[in-house]
């Protein structure tokens, strides 16, 4: 069943207009017509069940049938940082990490990195818009502007573990002043405690799954179960209120330094194993692994 987004404010009536690139899409490449079922979400996990009753290159007319909640998400709150790279293998990772299910995306600047800025980043925001209409999420990850990969952990008050300008206030590397990424919000006045996450090196590390065991550990709780007779020890999945961050360097890799670093603000360095795998692999199976040790896939 076709799907489409439309932000939340052009869906209050019950006969929904979809207007220029979307009813291209829907004409052209999809061969929508009269009396076809379309789903349209709005990104916020709120879906409408339609059907077209109009239909032209310029416009499509699609009337509301019924209103549901609809929740594909990944309950892990994963927020993938990825050393850029060039040409279009940040376009690949962005693209299946979308359909992986990550919330965010933030691309970072290191010192192996081979190129220090971009212009890419709408780019990316429309390759992860539409891997999430393909892969049938309800929501669409935050990309963000690339930051500097120290930056991400800096813990000097009063600034928040993002760039910090002459002013205090955050901006990005070409000095606008992006929203601090959700995962890293409420920490404005300092990096006080340790950020949950792995940052995987191919120079060293402990196994991917002794480094899962132990962000479980991290984070397990007691809480009486639901017959109020025993205590069940579990550990809670890394939802909104507990992110999980996944590192992985460009081409070439984290330096030591950089690694050193993102151990000593709490994330626990891993690897994929004994053979190098390119930058943009890496990201795709790290997701993944994590995703299915944390019983999120499989």
């Amino acid at each position: 069943m076709p799907r489409i987004l439309l932000p939340s404010a052009d869906l209050k009536e019950r006969h929904i207009r979809i207007q220029k690139e979307q009813a291209r899409y829907l004409t052209s490449v999809l061969r929508s017509k009269v009396g076809d079922t379309l789903v349209i979400f709005d990104g916020m996990g709120n879906c409408l069940k339609t059907t077209i009753i109009k239909t032209d290159k310029r416009e499509v007319i699609a009337e509301v049938i019924e209103t549901f909640p609809c929740n594909t998400e990944s309950p892990l709150n994963i927020t993938l940082v990825q050393g850029l790279m060039k040409g279009e293998k940040m376009d690949l990772v962005i693209q299946k990490a979308t359909e992986l299910g990550v919330k965010e995306i933030i691309p970072t600047i290191t010192e192996r990195s081979q190129i220090r800025e971009t212009r890419k980043v709408e780019r990316w925001r429309k390759i992860a818009e539409e891997a999430s209409r393909q892969s049938g999420r309800t929501m669409i990850p935050v990309v963000h502007e690339p930051v500097n990969f120290c930056d991400i952990f800096s813990s000097n008050p009063p600034a928040p573990p993002f760039l910090k300008g002459g002013d205090g206030g955050l901006h990005a590397h070409d000095g606008t002043v992006p929203d601090l990424p959700p995962s890293l919000r409420g920490v404005e006045s300092g990096l006080s405690q340790p950020i949950n996450g792995l940052i995987f090196w191919e120079e060293g590390g402990i196994k991917i799954s002794e480094a899962v065991e132990k962000l479980k550990k991290s984070i397990v709780v007691s809480e009486q179960s639901a017959e109020n007779k025993v205590d069940t020890i579990h550990y809670s999945l890394f939802t909104i209120h507990c992110p999980l961050f996944v590192a992985i360097g460009p081409e070439g890799g984290f330096t030591e330094e950089e690694v050193n670093l993102a151990k000593s603000k709490g994330l626990i360095v891993t690897s994929l194993g004994r053979r190098i795998l390119r930058a943009e692999t890496a990201a795709i199976s790290a997701v993944t692994l994590v995703q299915f040790l944390l019983g999120d896939l499989g």
